[in-house]
């Protein structure tokens, strides 16, 4: 039967068709097979408050082509999707909504805010979800998890337990991040620092019994002064030895502070003396701790100052900060205040500047676990692609700190520990909600209010998804999973958490590679944000172009672990070659005589008596699948995609179909079209299986219910032709450089043209035909010794000539030839200037100076094959 594709490629209608037929087939779920190893990935959950942005368009990108293409491998191959409950996030959303009513989550009792919280999700918590589905990513969904599912908060549960036992969880006061509007406590990765221009405040702090006498100290945080409990000097500085049994008086509270001695203190930054608050500093609170120190909090959890600052009891931090400096001022007692650039923490979500802050919290011993993680990855057991994000990763390792995991919020994992109404009894942790006390009996048992750091139930996601804590089969036969695709900017927050929980509570990391990808930026560099503004929302560019257009863009203009650099411009890539394959395919089907087959496949005795057209493309396959499996095995889709992009669109539809019009060897056709169509799948999904599926209907052969599932290509030495592909790249060049003379003439496409050829090679004497259909040549003549032709070019010794009296406007020529004559003189000779200039040669990084060097070559190059045919024009005059 006669294969029909519509003239227009519509993505939209394709795509939905086929990915519902994908989804209610199963096939996105692995028939599991002992005898072959599986293939998994977790997918980094998205946040349930999430819409899909071109980060995730390309994190997914790449995990579904490396998922479709093991499954085509015949692999068991394994997705597993889910959300991540967003702690902080999804409370600031839900409380955001509340706020439209004029209402807190204080209006409600906890029960009754978790249950807006759930009426929420369950509305809008599968958005992300449908927007994967539209990018076609192959999960299986049967398998889908949420963070906060049954599962695995009983995971959750069990983790924190097993870590309490082993005295790895302990309670206790230290400083933290606070974030001041969103109520909560946040782990040091959850408040990266940011550059910000502020000042630094010299005060004066007078000696007590010295009158006027008096030290100096430097701040950027005037108001924290209120908390001060001593001064510190370094104790080898000599200058300070007559004040170290003195008092110093804290100027506004009139509180005695002690002087100590503390090898912390740097003698040369400053004035070599400095303040200590050890409730508001992380190194005071260090300080506080060797020299037992009072513990002054001054701030109320919304960043106020509490009953502790005296007169600035209420002020919000930042009023109180001028205020204070208004009144030393006032007093004589700032020296003085200058500008000062310093990095400051702030929330990672609502971008508020955090507060070190004096707090009772949960904490994580995580040294033990840095430990293992780190010798996994040392022992290559772990192994990031690119490897320069090892020694980043091993770094963070090395300088590890104890993780708080403790939020005051409601939205989370309620941390698992009761305490009894018998101040007397220990706190109770436990794997089950206890009904009494197991020391005194008793039933007022109250549970910590807090939750668990988000981070604490997805550092379990590789293992939790799969079952865990119970043995399941989907443990046993999917863990360790294979690779993890995500963003630097969460190695420390998961990557790095998630090997720890491997290694701790399964005895294998989670994975053995991690793939990191770049960041999506703008066209010139900019990050993509929506506060900046500069977004390309990927559901707009489906909407626009269909989604194999978006994941082929993203690919072929993406280095391995290098950032995209993104236009709108740039997905007609993707858009011209989904219409360029299109487009060859229905040609192709239109002007087929031949209406089935028993197969595609080409036989042995059929392959040896092919034309040199037809071995030379098969060879190309072969080749662009070797080069297509170097590319994925070594993570460089775009390479994958360069080669598949110029075997599809040039040597396939450019040279192959063009040289076979006239006559077509439909079966060779059909064999080259069907293998690529293979090979393009996993990074174009739906137009491979919309033209795979109409390829079914003309064979005998059974090919498989969908594309997705077909054996992937391998290449066949037997295909590879040496002497074919010689002859097309002889071929090739020819027709490049009478093509470009056209071009450079101006020539009209209809005109033919008359070529010479002066060549003793037999090779190029047989592609006469083939050279006078692909350049529209009237004659293509050979024959020694030419004369009154224009010299076009040499070709493997080939000397190729026009008939220039016939075929262009010579004066024309000759004008335009000596104008670029003139305009590569002048560059030549300012570019001679620059690279003989001295001062040049000493400041230009060699990479630049060798880049001059080679457009002086290029250029010279040029102008000489002018100056030839201006020459060989002067001899026709």
């Amino acid at each position: 039967m006669k294969i029909e594709l519509d003239k227009t490629y519509n993505p939209r209608e394709i795509e939905t068709k086929w990915y519902e037929h994908w989804e209610k087939s199963g096939y996105f779920s692995p028939k599991v097979n002992a005898a072959k190893k599986p293939f998994v990935i977790v997918i980094p959950p998205p946040n349930v408050t999430g819409i899909l942005h071109m980060g995730h368009a390309l994190n997914n990108t790449i995990q579904d082509i490396l998922i479709r293409w093991h499954r085509m491998r015949q692999e068991p191959t394994l997705w597993v999707p889910g959300t991540d409950h967003a702690g902080i996030a999804t409370q600031n959303v839900v409380e955001k909504k509340l706020a439209k009513q004029n209402k807190t989550r204080h209006d409600f009792s906890r029960e009754e805010f978790l249950s807006e919280v759930w009426k929420w999700k369950e509305e809008h918590g599968s958005t992300i979800v449908r927007q994967l589905r539209r990018l076609g990513a192959s999960c299986d969904w049967t398998r889908e998890r949420f963070t906060m599912d049954e599962g695995l908060s009983k995971a959750v549960r069990e983790a924190f337990v097993r870590l309490y036992e082993k005295d790895m969880i302990y309670q206790g006061y230290r400083i933290i991040n606070w974030c001041p509007r969103c109520h909560t406590a946040l782990s040091d990765e959850e408040a990266p620092h940011k550059e910000l221009e502020g000042m630094l405040y010299y005060i004066k702090y007078p000696v007590k019994g010295k009158t006027g006498e008096h030290i100096t100290v430097a701040t950027t945080r005037p108001e924290t002064m209120l908390g001060d409990t001593a001064v510190a000097v370094n104790p080898k500085d000599e200058r300070y030895h007559a004040i170290h049994h003195h008092k110093i008086i804290l100027p506004l509270v009139d509180r005695e502070l002690s002087v100590i001695q503390d090898e912390f203190v740097d003698p040369d930054f400053g004035s070599g003396i400095v303040k200590v608050t050890p409730a508001h500093d992380p190194n005071d609170f260090e300080m506080g701790q060797r020299h037992k120190l009072e513990f002054i909090n001054v701030l109320n959890p919304d960043g106020t100052i509490n009953e502790k600052g005296g007169a600035y009891a209420g002020m919000d931090r930042f009023k109180a900060r001028k205020q204070i400096v208004e009144d030393l001022e006032a007093q004589g007692l700032l020296v003085k205040k200058v500008s000062h650039l310093h990095a400051v923490g702030h929330c990672y979500r609502c971008h508020t500047v955090i507060e070190p802050y004096y707090s009772k919290q949960w904490f994580v011993k995580m040294r033990p676990l840095a430990d293992m993680a780190a010798k996994a990855v040392r022992e290559q057991k772990v192994n990031f692609v690119p490897d320069r994000w090892t020694k980043v990763y091993l770094n963070w390792m090395d300088n590890i700190r104890d993780w708080c995991i403790s939020r005051q919020i409601w939205w989370g994992h309620q941390i698992p520990v009761w305490y009894c109404d018998n101040k007397n009894c220990k706190p109770i942790v436990s794997r089950e909600n206890p009904t009494k006390c197991p020391a005194c009996g008793s039933a007022k048992l109250k549970q910590d209010e807090d939750v668990l750091d988000t981070w604490f139930s997805s550092w379990l996601w590789p293992f939790s998804t799969l079952g865990w804590p119970e043995k399941t089969p989907d443990l046993k036969c999917f863990y360790p999973t294979s690779d993890l695709v995500t963003a630097s900017e969460i190695i420390f927050f998961w990557v790095a958490r998630m090997i720890m929980a491997g290694c701790e509570f399964m005895g294998a990391a989670p994975f053995n590679t991690v793939n990191i990808h770049g960041t999506i930026r703008t066209e010139t560099g900019q990050k993509m944000s929506k506060s900046l503004g500069n977004i390309i929302d990927p559901l707009d560019v489906i909407d626009h172009v269909g989604a194999d257009a978006l994941r082929f863009s993203l690919m072929m203009i993406t280095g391995a672990g290098q950032d995209a650099f993104l236009s709108p411009e740039k997905f007609e890539i993707g858009r011209n070659f989904t219409n360029k394959i299109w487009n060859a395919c229905r040609f192709v089907f239109m002007n087929m005589k031949t209406e089935s087959f028993d197969n595609f496949e080409l036989t042995a005795e059929k392959i040896k008596n092919l034309g040199w057209v037809d071995q030379w493309i098969l060879s190309e396959l072969n080749r662009s699948i070797d080069e297509t499996n170097r590319a994925l095995e070594t993570y460089r889709f775009n390479d994958a995609c360069g080669t598949l992009y110029h075997f599809f669109w040039h040597d396939f539809c450019d040279w192959y179909v063009e040289l076979s019009k006239q006559k077509l060897s439909e079966k060779v056709f059909l064999h080259v079209l069907e293998k690529s169509l293979r090979l393009l799948h996993p990074l174009m999904p739906f137009q491979t299986e919309e033209i795979w599926q109409k390829l079914k209907l003309i064979t005998k052969k059974d090919l498989g219910e969908t594309i997705s599932l077909a054996e992937w290509p391998v290449s066949n030495k037997s295909q590879v032709f040496d002497a074919a592909v010689k002859k097309a790249e002889l071929l090739k060049d020819v027709v490049f450089l009478l093509r470009n003379f056209r071009a450079e003439n101006d020539i009209d496409p209809k005109k033919g043209i008359h070529v010479a050829i002066d060549s003793q090679d037999a090779l190029i004497k047989e592609l006469s035909s083939e050279i006078k259909l692909l350049v529209r040549a009237e004659e293509v003549a050979f024959k020694s010794g030419v004369k009154g032709w224009l010299k076009v070019g040499v070709v493997k010794g080939a000397v190729v000539y026009v008939d220039a009296s016939k075929d262009i406007d010579i004066a024309k020529r000759k004008k335009a030839i000596e104008d670029n004559v003139k305009k590569l003189e002048g560059y030549l000779k300012a570019l001679d200037a620059k690279l003989a200039n001295d001062d040049f040669k000493k400041r230009a990084p060699k990479e630049v100076y060798d880049g001059e060097l080679a457009k002086q070559q290029e250029s010279l190059q040029k102008l000489n094959h002018f100056k030839d045919e201006q020459k060989a024009l002067e001899t026709l005059s």
